[in-house]
């Protein structure tokens, strides 16, 4: 066992915490900066953070990576975001890989995990989303049609981020079509497709978005899938994306959390610095009490993340805490990003104050990887008993 799976959990944790905040120390705000404005990829950053271990925190030691939690994974990603950076552009690479951990063949596991593990492998890239499906994925309709050892898939994909920095995509599709299914979650599958042995039938368009997220369109015309490249059973990927979903939860709900840290420290500091009329802004109650509310709802939404973490890490069922926690912390650092703008005043427009970037990057977690009217969707029906809305 490793020198980090022998400390006691909050030991551990600390360890983390500070290890991290180190590493994103060497990152000033100055290169986040020109990362958005220059449209670029953070690649110094990641490789930093790869080869320190940190983005195979999941990975179980006896494949090369740390053998830590979903909890303990989480203060690394609270941590990048708290420090200023995105997390979102490396997050894929923690929890996607979980498919391959949790429903892959060992001949899988035992060729992608260690790569993925030093970073010699990437797999960022998460191909589920389609134009006409949206968060409806048992209607997608891309197509992997079985032709001797191989699949061809034919269609298209939309919001697939990282695709030109990965190795390795988790694609989704049907196996078979829907009126051959008694249920419409049957019949899909997934597959680890490796991007290094071909690309022939692969068009990737990137889409061009108000945050630095490098997404893309994808356009699947006969594009071949070796058969050892699906995962578990053939028909039951739509269980298995779900099962990954609640630590792709709890990820995010983290760096929604750090970057809700983030606008509340940057701008406690800004109202003690900054004078009208012969006093700190921050005496005044007009901007206490909005900073004041919104550090309450982020320590609020960092307990239903440890919650569900927990329950998750103890392999209990925690869909309803997973998507609370992520709507309680989009919640929580959307009413940040807000208090730091009105705050900041002028200066939250400005590049070089930060706040404008970071406003942009936070808000795309009302949105997704869910948006918050599903999730409210999800309670009302699943813990409420409420009658099911869509």
């Amino acid at each position: 066992m490793s020198e980090v799976g022998t400390q006691s959990q909050p030991a551990l944790q600390e360890d983390l915490r500070w290890g991290v905040r180190r590493l994103c120390e060497r990152f000033p705000d100055e290169y986040w900066r020109q990362v958005d404005v220059h449209q670029d990829y953070p690649e110094a950053f990641v490789k930093e953070l790869t080869g320190a271990g940190y983005l195979g925190a999941l990975i179980p030691e006896e494949y090369g990576g740390l053998g830590l939690g979903v909890g303990d994974a989480s203060v690394i990603m609270e941590e990048i975001n708290r420090s200023g950076a995105n997390g979102a552009a490396m997050h894929a690479q923690m929890y996607v890989m979980s498919m391959v951990l949790r429903h892959g063949s060992e001949a899988q596991k035992r060729a992608h995990l260690p790569g993925i593990a030093t970073g010699e492998l990437r797999l960022q890239a998460f191909a589920v989303t389609e134009p006409t499906a949206g968060t409806d994925t048992t209607q997608i309709s891309t197509i992997a049609v079985r032709d001797g050892d191989v699949y061809r898939v034919r269609g298209q994909k939309v919001f697939t981020s990282r695709v030109q920095h990965s190795d390795l995509m988790i694609l989704l599709a049907r196996t078979t079509p829907l009126p051959g299914v008694r249920k419409r979650s049957e019949g899909l599958s997934v597959f680890l497709v490796d991007l290094r042995e071909n690309r022939a039938g692969l068009t990737v368009k990137p889409i061009r978005t108000m945050i630095n997220h490098e997404t893309n369109e994808l356009f699947f015309d006969d594009f071949v899938v070796p058969g050892s490249a699906l995962i578990g059973e053939e028909g039951r990927g739509f269980k298995y994306i779900l099962d990954g979903m609640n630590a792709e939860r709890i990820l995010i709900a983290a760096e929604c959390i750090g970057d809700g840290r983030w606008f509340i420290e940057r701008t406690s500091r800004y109202a003690r610095e900054r004078t009208v009329f012969g006093r700190p802004i921050g005496q005044n109650q007009g901007i206490q009490f909005p900073l004041a509310r919104a550090h309450v709802q982020v320590e609020a939404a960092d307990l239903m993340r440890w919650k569900a973490a927990g329950l998750y890490d103890a392999s209990k069922p925690c869909g309803a805490e997973a998507n609370m926690a992520k709507l309680l912390a989009a919640d929580a650092s959307w009413e940040a990003a807000n208090v730091a703008l009105h705050t900041h005043g002028g200066y939250g427009f400005a590049v070089d104050y930060d706040i404008e970037h970071k406003f942009r990057e936070t808000r795309l977690y009302q949105v997704a990887p869910i948006s918050t009217n599903l999730i409210l969707s999800f309670v009302a029906e699943h813990v409420l008993g409420l009658p099911r809305s869509y």
